[in-house]
């Protein structure tokens, strides 16, 4: 009898487990350990010679749009910008190193976390071919070395679900409060002040900053800001006026940001949407933000 190959090319994701994501001795050990994977907020000026917190800043939002373009695992993201201020925390880097390394944070980070590992080579077209595979898988070992192989970082993707399940949110809003949330994490990753704060810090200002967005507050009185702050603050152990300040960055933060957005698109592409435009117009272009580029020369 033939054999015929019957799998299905359909992704399917394992559930959330509620057990874990109830039980309150896995959150005190993500809160216990989220320290020991924290980058020193003072690197730029104590490590650094050549690289700055802005240089750091755009190499992030590059970071973020090539995860864009690729669909990515929504951990993929804040983990390879966890393993760059790690390593820049550790070592000091030149300039013209800087997209190749966050490259190799990207590459390390996709493979532990994604479904689909983004290739070296598709990474490097990224770069517009301004490093190699070789150069790429050269760099991997050097900073896992330097990382001491210890990638499974705490992020604060990692206190989210926790932080639902813990809140008085209405069932079908949830799905809105998560993609609101997960939009603030993004923006304090990118931001180099707002990333160097704690995860659980970053999650439970984002997800204060998203519930107040979406006006929540008017569908449970238990929602109220000042409340909902205080709860976060219970939960995470933090002090109130330390989370409502970074709640308020976060606001803020988020109005420059479409400020800036509304001035200048994002301009990563994916190999396929730049291959139809170079042949359109008949000359190649960029794949890599200018400004990326700049912080090379």
């Amino acid at each position: 009898m033939d054999l015929y190959c019957m799998e299905s090319m359909v992704e399917v994701k394992a559930a959330a487990d509620p057990t874990s994501f109830n039980d309150d001795q896995v959150l005190t050990n993500l809160l216990t350990i989220e320290e020991h994977f924290r980058p020193r907020w003072w690197y730029s000026q104590q490590v650094q010679q050549d690289i700055n917190a802005h240089m750091r800043s755009i190499l992030a939002g590059w970071m973020l749009e090539v995860c864009e373009a690729e669909k990515s695992e929504e951990d993929i993201f804040p983990l390879s910008v966890n393993y760059l201020d790690r390593y820049l925390s550790l070592m000091p880097t030149q300039k013209n190193h800087l997209q190749l390394l966050g490259a190799v944070c990207m590459f390390l980070a996709f493979k532990l976390k994604d479904t689909r590992p983004l290739s070296a080579e598709r990474l490097c077209m990224y770069t517009e071919n301004s490093i190699s595979p070789n150069e790429l898988l050269n760099w991997e070992l050097v900073v896992l070395g330097k990382l001491k192989w210890d990638m499974a970082a705490v992020i604060p993707n990692d206190f989210v679900e926790h932080f639902v399940r813990r809140l008085p949110l209405p069932e079908d809003k949830l799905p809105m409060v998560r993609k609101h949330t997960q939009t603030f994490i993004e923006l304090c990753i990118i931001d180099e002040e707002l990333a160097m704060k704690r995860p659980s810090m970053i999650a439970s200002s984002s997800m204060g900053a998203a519930i107040c967005g979406l006006q929540l507050e008017n569908h449970d009185q238990r929602l109220t800001r000042d409340n909902l702050t205080q709860r976060l603050a219970a939960i995470t152990n933090a002090e109130v006026t330390c989370l409502r300040q970074c709640q308020e960055q976060i606001e803020h933060v988020l109005a420059v940001s479409l400020k800036k957005s509304a001035q200048a698109p994002a301009i990563i592409k994916t190999g396929e949407q730049q291959q139809h435009e170079d042949q359109d117009q008949g000359q190649s272009k960029s794949s890599t933000p200018t400004d990326v580029q700049d912080v090379n020369l």
